[in-house]
């Protein structure tokens, strides 16, 4: 029988007992609903078996929407108002831009752009270990809006690049004379990805629901479009993406520093691609469009009536890949990543909301807050507790998306409370959301795949990843502050 389940017992033993210890034996504070404290403890226990890993993260979100559904608590006494409550996520815009963006990622893989775009910044940068350091860090940048895969641009596209020039380098994991450069490459080629992530909001699939806590948190005062992102996101992350392969250095300096070889080797794996093909250009121009129009480009050009949402948009690129043959429907079946994102994305945001609705994350924020606040200290001080709070907590999380669903909401209504500017607030602890990631081999999806590559001991990965932190952090909070205050953000 174990081998037909999916479950790994004790994490789902876990997770259910603290569910029913909230549910039955932790009492409902005189503040909060009960249909709010119950559907608290679902969602705990649903965090709690992600977190477990008790199952896959989409098989965790079927069982909690039926939880929802059957229990009744979004609409006690209604059956079928409760099952529509249960699937409400499914009609989430922001949710269908994810799925249908990793979709459209996956040309990149198909027809070998992403590859030749690797080695094309390789071939023109590569003659310096930091060159080529730099490279990896445009290459992944530069298709980070169309990769909301964060997982799938580093560790399947970027990755493989970084392996063939270490190889060819003669720097394998464990190489005693030239290791240390493959050491350096792998760090780096981790730690573009966490910034990457934070500039765009198609960057990583966790985005768009920071987007819709920001939006309910302040009643639809706080909207950020795609363009409003990319703008802020622009100048610290310049400075992270330059700075970054500078610290690494300086931790872990690799033993070659000029790899006059590295061009050519990059040029003879572009030889082997051939020249762009017919479904590299169209893919190319597709995705060319969908910057354009995620950036609101027709609008600033011919008024606002040449709006076009986002998600309208990805349906726009998708349907063109599809009618000019560069992907097929068969692709977009076996498209799991996108799927899977879709079901597990639906489940955690129609939860959070509910929890929103009901009060729930008014009362948690306020108790965070009212703590905070007993300390006596200016609005500033409090707001950096809360993002180091916030940001520092990871280490416990083993999924960003978890991560997020569980605090951000609650983090940023307690920092409005305190008195922080709702702009400044949201957009650091937004990108904080992504900062974060640098921190353990287990943050995100990325980081195992990189770091099981055997490049760097785990040592070596944790102190990086505490460095980079302290670094990003710093970045953001002074180059961001000016920057978004010059924006007239805040």
């Amino acid at each position: 029988m174990e081998s037909l389940t999916p479950i790994r017992c004790w994490p789902a033993i876990i997770s259910i007992v603290i569910t029913l210890t909230i549910w039955f034996i932790i009492p409902c504070p005189a503040d909060v609903t009960p249909q709010a404290w119950h559907l608290l403890a679902l969602f705990i226990g649903t965090i709690a078996a992600i977190i477990g890993k008790a199952m896959p993260i989409g098989a965790i979100a079927v069982v909690a929407i039926m939880l929802v559904a059957m229990t009744g608590v979004t609409n006690p006494g209604k059956p079928a108002a409760a099952l529509n409550d249960a699937l409400s996520g499914f009609s989430n815009q922001l949710i269908w831009l994810i799925g249908l963006s990793i979709m459209l990622s996956q040309s990149l893989l198909k027809t070998g752009l992403g590859a030749r775009i690797g080695y094309g910044f390789i071939a023109l940068f590569g003659k310096r270990t930091l060159g080529i350091a730099w490279a990896l860090t445009l290459a992944e940048t530069l298709i980070a809006p169309v990769t909301p895969s964060n997982t799938a641009r580093g560790g399947g596209i970027i990755h493989p690049v970084m392996r063939a020039i270490a190889d060819s380098l003669g720097s394998q994991p464990g190489n005693s004379e030239n290791g240390s450069t493959g050491r350096y490459l792998a760090l780096v080629n981790y730690n573009i990805n966490p910034i990457s992530s934070a500039m765009f909001i198609t960057a990583t699939a966790p985005n768009p629901l920071i987007v819709t806590f920001l939006n309910e948190g302040t009643d639809g005062v706080l909207n950020m479009t795609w363009g409003m992102w990319a703008i802020a996101a622009l100048l610290p992350a310049v400075v992270s993406l330059l700075v970054m392969p500078i610290v690494i250095w300086w931790l872990y300096p690799p033993a070659i520093t000029r790899t006059p070889d590295a061009p050519q080797f990059a040029r003879q794996k572009l030889d082997l691609l051939g020249p762009l093909s017919l479904a590299e250009k169209i893919t190319l121009a597709v995705f060319i469009l969908l910057l354009c129009l995620w950036a609101g480009v027709p609008a600033m050009i011919m008024g606002s009536g040449w709006t076009v949402n986002p998600t309208s948009a990805a349906l726009i690129g998708l349907s063109i890949l599809l009618v000019t043959g560069v992907l097929h429907w068969e692709d977009i079946l076996k498209c799991r990543g996108a799927w899977d994102t879709i079901v597990w994305f639906a489940a955690l945001v129609m939860m959070a909301d509910f929890l929103s609705k009901l009060g729930l994350v008014g009362w948690l924020a306020s108790s965070v807050g009212t703590a905070i606040d007993h300390l006596g200290v200016h609005w500033s001080v409090a707001t950096l507790l809360l993002i180091l709070l916030y940001v520092y907590s990871h280490y416990f999380f083993a999924s960003t998306t978890a991560h997020i669903t569980a605090m951000f909401s609650a983090f940023f209504i307690a920092g409005l409370g305190l008195g922080a500017p709702p702009a400044l607030l949201g957009l650091m602890l937004g990108f904080s959301s992504s900062l974060m990631m640098s921190l353990t081999h287990y943050g995100t999806g990325t980081a195992p795949i990189i770091f099981g590559s055997g490049y760097a001991t785990l040592a070596e990965w944790w102190k990086t990843g505490l460095v980079m932190s302290v670094v990003n952090l710093t970045i953001w909070a002074v180059t961001g502050a000016f920057w978004w205050h010059w924006l007239g953000y805040w």
